[in-house]
């Protein structure tokens, strides 16, 4: 019995060391580990202005000698990234459109409605997030040369877009839940119907939800690489961003800097978007955990 007692008081002196340190060593261990998060980000940025040879030669060094850059301008032409910046462009916002709708619908019906096999179908969704992606492969893949659309960006949308995305579903469901009921019921009096309810009243007030959803969907499909480069495998026109990375890895030598200065041009965009949206995020994600 008298073992049982030191946890709490042991638990108890550590929240007060914690509350006696001073705020500005808080700060500075917060400021520490930021400046640890981004200094690859940083990294990547200077070796995008340097030349090949500096970015291992000049050492810890995150200033460069000289700007070198050229090294954007061989990117941007040479390596096609200009091209490859509006197939990325295409894929990503056209799998974003069909990801949003797609799951707010799923999760509309799943959160406000009971039917036979429901619990079922929630089921089997959930089944499917321990199927490992290597595995789909094949039958998508099958399914596209059935369908002509192989070698071509719509097949490349619709494979990046047709993925279960069970776990946005989840969130829309949980959201929908917590809706108040008169607002379908006074919809459905004024002779609004399901896809109207819909449209106008539901999908308007999950916009921290859709938000959340659209930024994870389109971080991972602005990163995809599997799919893109089986899509475009023979046609390099129709390359991503991320397939296109490998036109900077020779046979016998890779261009870093020119490598690095493609990856700053292919991050910006989703920094920028994630600046837009982080309020929505969170406001999305917090609203996920509540419900």
């Amino acid at each position: 019995m008298i073992a049982t007692h030191p946890a709490p008081r042991r638990a108890s002196s550590l929240r007060d060391l914690f509350r006696r340190v001073p705020w500005w060593g808080t700060v500075l261990l917060l400021t520490l580990l930021a400046l640890l998060w981004i200094y690859p980000f940083v990294w990547m940025v200077s070796a995008s202005l340097k030349s090949s040879t500096e970015v291992f030669s000049g050492g810890v060094s995150l200033w460069p000698e000289v700007f070198v850059w050229e090294n954007y301008a061989r990117a941007w032409d040479d390596a096609g990234f200009g091209r490859y910046m509006l197939n990325t462009v295409i894929v990503t916002v056209a799998t974003v459109v069909i990801v949003v709708v797609r799951c707010a619908l799923c999760g509309y019906v799943l959160g406000r409605y009971r039917f036979p096999g429901s619990r079922l179908i929630v089921g089997i969704l959930v089944a499917t997030l321990f199927v490992p992606t290597g595995y789909t492969i094949i039958p998508i893949v099958k399914l596209s040369m059935e369908l002509g659309v192989l070698n071509s960006l719509t097949g490349m949308i619709l494979a990046l877009g047709g993925a279960a995305n069970v776990s946005f579903i989840l969130i829309y469901a949980g959201y929908f839940r917590q809706l108040p009921k008169e607002l379908e019921e006074a919809a459905i009096m004024d002779g609004a119907g399901f896809l109207r309810v819909f449209w106008t009243i539901m999908l308007p007030l999950s916009m921290p939800v859709t938000a959340t959803v659209a930024l994870l969907t389109f971080l991972a499909t602005w990163n995809a690489f599997f799919l893109p480069l089986v899509f475009s495998f023979s046609r390099p026109e129709l390359r991503t961003l991320s397939v296109g990375m490998q036109a900077f890895v020779g046979e016998n030598a890779t261009d870093w800097s020119g490598m690095a200065a493609a990856g700053v041009i292919s991050i910006v965009p989703i920094v920028a978007l994630f600046l837009f949206l982080q309020r929505y995020f969170v406001e999305g994600i917090a609203g996920a955990v509540k419900s």
